[in-house]
């Protein structure tokens, strides 16, 4: 078995718990639809965003390898700005991947900066070592970059209203 990891942070211009309000619901599946369009066609929810709720995301076309996969809510941690997630069907599982979990993380940089750092953690089974190149964290920094400058902005705005 190989395992691996991999992570990106992203500095954020809205505090922690401003970003955590959309990174630890669902409105974050909702604002990436809304937001990145040519990423996500859709993402739909069965449960009400706690652990155990599953959600079926589906690529525009042309976006990653597969265009349909879901993914569970496998850890939600309101105190340390945690969410973790793991596909449980379709997508890389059936790339040969054991175990694809999903960890963000809001980190509290300052009083109007926090950091958003994205982690990726992944076991492969021996004969599909190669899929391992498949494993970046590029989708989760460009929703992290669009939604960071969407929050930044509104953030920004409520404070000059």
């Amino acid at each position: 078995m190989i395992k691996g990891q991999v992570s990106h942070e992203l500095e954020v211009g809205a505090p922690a718990a401003v970003v955590w309000e959309t990174y630890g619901t669902l409105q974050l599946g909702k604002l990436a639809v809304k937001l990145l369009p040519n990423i996500f066609q859709d993402i739909q929810a069965e449960g009400d965003g706690g652990v155990g709720t599953v959600l079926s995301l589906t690529f525009a076309p042309g976006s990653p390898a597969f265009a349909v996969y879901k993914e569970k809510f496998t850890k939600i941690d309101h105190e340390n700005r945690v969410k973790e997630t793991e596909v449980v069907e379709g997508g890389f599982l059936d790339l040969g991947f054991l175990l694809y979990r999903v960890r963000l993380q809001v980190l509290e940089k300052g009083s109007d900066l926090s950091i958003i750092q994205s982690t990726i953690e992944y076991e492969l089974a021996e004969e599909s070592a190669a899929n391992a190149s498949l494993v970046s964290t590029d989708s989760l920094v460009a929703i992290a970059e669009v939604i960071g400058n969407h929050l930044a902005e509104e953030y920004k705005a409520k404070l000059n209203s």
